[in-house]
């Protein structure tokens, strides 16, 4: 880890990170279509392999459409549950059960009102950015927001990382402490030179976050 406190730059994820738990949104839209994640992935494993590209990271490096994405899903969800699915409401169900996590905001505002440099750097679906945006006090916190719908690439590849570093203004990337709940995506900043923090919760992650930064404690 870099010394205590000697860290200029923090680049956070946000869904998952600024906001209650991914998972929660997905177990909504299975409940809400009927439809197990087991087929939802089934399904996105079929079309990688007609497409030779994984629907899901075409989507959130836009290069396939949100209409596009849910009418291929559909199509290959069809055989398996014997009916055309209705998945045109998913992104209001996933984000009717998103909401923000308010000690890492507050975390982020300390963070920045220590002098860091904030970053956001999102995998992310274009079409979202109108419904994820006012969730957070984003632009008051974050100067760089990265979000692969608009980039052409995602996390963990490579690409991004640089290309938010050169949005940051330069900082080497042993200046920078990166945040994530996906541990790949900690392990591509590691490679980098970047400290980083695997969220998995607040208990956990906030503790360390604070210890990388320098910052007090708190009781």
């Amino acid at each position: 880890m870099s010394e205590r406190g000697g860290l200029t730059t923090v680049i956070s994820d946000f869904g998952g990170v600024l906001t209650t738990p991914l998972v929660q949104s997905f177990a909504a839209v299975q409940d809400e279509t009927g439809i197990p994640f087991e087929q939802l992935g089934m399904a996105m494993a079929r079309i990688e392999r007609e497409d030779r590209a994984h629907p899901l990271y075409e989507l959130e490096k836009g290069k396939l459409t949100e209409a596009d994405f849910l009418s291929r899903l559909a199509d290959a969800l069809e055989p398996e549950l014997g009916h055309r699915p209705e998945l045109h409401r998913f992104r209001e169900i996933y984000f009717d059960a998103l909401h923000p996590n308010q000690p890492m905001i507050d975390l982020m505002r300390e963070a920045k009102a220590s002098g860091r440099h904030m970053g956001l750097l999102t995998n992310n679906v274009r079409e979202w950015e109108p419904l994820w945006r006012p969730m957070l006090p984003v632009d008051e916190i974050f100067e760089v927001v990265v979000d692969s719908g608009f980039v052409g690439s995602r996390k963990p590849e490579r690409e991004i990382y640089e290309l938010t570093l050169e949005r940051m203004g330069g900082p080497a990337p042993q200046e920078c402490l990166f945040i994530d709940d996906t541990d790949v995506n900690c392990d591509a900043a590691r490679e980098l030179g970047m400290t980083a923090v695997h969220y998995v919760h607040n208990e956990q992650a906030i503790p360390e976050i604070r210890e990388a930064l320098g910052l007090p404690a708190r009781t």
